[in-house]
């Protein structure tokens, strides 16, 4: 048996790992850490996650990567890595720092082909060969502000990801310190700090490069480049475990979206679906769902620029926060949640922001409507303000608001995130919502009952409409409204009739 020393050395030869000190102990990866990836996915977590990889993952600079036979779902994502100098046990954040020796670049390469039965843990989709490469060089984390890195993947020479560490969920120190919370991070170690936006499906003959560097100073890794290969004719052997398998999710989170995928819009709404909501009063839908036990279901304070334009569409949500100044110079600036989600807004989707019904500020103004209506947007909802309200209303659009007012965002909101449940004039409301708006106000119905309460609202409608004609004709409206048993048998034989 080798001594460690003659381990050491050998793993310190082995060109895999040329770019670290030696072969890592363990490497720790963090699920989710972007908030623009946060929007991608449509969901923020409230603390940090992680995963493990296989130390024989790591491959260095120059390299490939094989995608196995039968496999489609080859996925990028750049990020920062962090290289432990000294071991951390339980280390405070604002020391946490002092234990990491360097900062590389890395590729968490993943295979969503095999997430179905380890999704979570990622061993299998995460820990090919070759699925880590790192380097090519390693910056002293002595000379870095772990604030101000700079993470950039290109795809065959296009840039694909541009992210920085001003749009983390938990900064760098913090999962340092954390991980600490739990064991022992040893010298060597590498930690992959998650990915931004970006990320997508590469196929054999794609060249990726990912660089870190820190726009201050200039400092950078260089670029760490992989090429992506055929594996061997070898198929996964049944007898031993799970076959590969993908569906649409999994082509949609590995693609980054449904269009890139190739996929239809995913949504409760369909084109029939759609067209009994726009002839359906918002006042017959809301009926439909008090009869069903739904009352807190109408968003409440707020009114349209478009008094005759009927909103049908499927929620996309966004949420600000009360404004507080630290927190708007880290959230409030640059690519923040605001820009994300009228970035990524999709046809047919009606942005729904939580405003807390704090009208004294605007949350959109005539900008951000031109780009949602340029997307394909139904319509927005906001129980804030909107700034150059008759700009906003120019654009088309169909807008409900809480009021007019000019002051910009930064005065009593931070945008905090989107893609979550958010409260909106009152109401709860989740991504995939349907929400239906008229004169009378917005009303949100749970996907799982609006073709039920359509139906049954367009069916009430054609019974009020007969009759208010009797009542025109001179009946009185006892026993005619609501009708009695005769009235119901006269009026069922006229439209059976029909």
């Amino acid at each position: 048996m080798q001594n460690d020393d003659t381990v050491t050395d050998a793993a310190s030869r082995d060109p895999r790992f040329a770019a670290l000190p030696g072969r890592p102990g363990t490497i720790v990866a963090v699920h989710l850490n972007y908030r623009s990836r946060a929007a991608q996915r449509g969901r923020t977590p409230a603390s940090p996650s992680y995963f493990f990889k296989s130390t024989g993952s790591v491959a260095a600079s120059g390299g490939t990567v094989e995608r196995p036979v039968g496999t489609e779902l080859l996925a990028f994502e750049g990020e920062i890595a962090l290289v432990i100098g000294t071991a951390a046990r339980r280390v405070s954040a604002d020391r946490a720092w002092e234990h990491v020796a360097g900062v590389t670049a890395s590729n968490d390469l993943g295979l969503y082909d095999l997430r179905a039965n380890d999704k979570g843990s990622n061993v299998r989709s995460k820990s090919g060969d070759g699925f880590t490469p790192i380097g090519p060089v390693v910056l002293d984390a002595r000379l870095l502000d772990p604030t101000r890195l700079r993470v950039r993947t290109w795809v065959n020479g296009e840039l694909a990801q541009d992210g920085s560490t001003d749009d983390l969920l938990f900064p760098l120190p913090q999962i340092v310190a954390d991980l600490s919370q739990h064991f022992t991070l040893e010298p060597g170690d590498v930690i992959l700090t998650g990915t931004p936006a970006g990320s997508s499906v590469i196929v054999p003959g794609d060249v990726v490069e990912v660089e870190v560097d820190a726009p201050d100073t200039g400092a950078t890794t260089g670029r760490l480049t992989t090429t992506v290969v055929d594996g061997p004719d070898i198929a996964f052997d049944p007898a031993l475990g799970s076959l590969p398998q993908v569906d649409d999710t999994q082509r949609e989170e590995a693609w980054g979206s449904r269009e890139a995928a190739g996929l239809a819009a995913a949504s409760a709404l369909s084109p029939d679906l759609r067209a009994k909501l726009e002839r359906v009063p918002v006042a017959g839908l809301s009926q439909q769902l008090r009869k069903r036990g739904l009352d807190n279901v109408t968003i409440d304070g707020v009114a349209p620029l478009h008094p005759d334009a009927k909103l049908v569409g499927v929620a996309a949500t966004l949420r600000f926060v009360p404004n507080r100044e630290d927190l708007f110079r880290s959230h409030g600036g640059g690519y923040n949640a605001q820009k994300r989600a009228f970035d990524t807004v999709r046809e047919g989707e009606v942005i729904v922001i939580e405003a807390r019904g704090e009208a004294g500020s605007g949350t959109l103004g005539d900008i951000l409507a031109i780009r949602a209506h340029a997307q394909g947007a139904a319509g927005i909802v906001t129980d804030g303000g909107v700034r150059d309200a008759a700009a906003v209303a120019a654009v088309g659009i169909p807008v409900y608001t809480a009021g007019a007012h000019p002051a910009v965002l930064g005065r009593k909101h931070v945008p905090w995130d989107a893609g979550g449940t958010i409260a909106c004039g009152g109401t709860t409301v989740q991504p995939g919502d349907i929400i239906v708006g008229d004169r009378d106000g917005v009303i949100v119905l749970p996907p799982a009952l609006a073709e039920e309460v359509a139906d049954a609202a367009l069916a009430q409608e054609d019974e009020d409409a007969w009759i208010a004609d009797r009542v025109a004709e001179g009946e009185p409206v006892d026993g005619l409204f609501p009708m009695n048993a005769a009235w119901r048998e006269r009026y069922e034989a006229e439209r059976d009739a029909r």
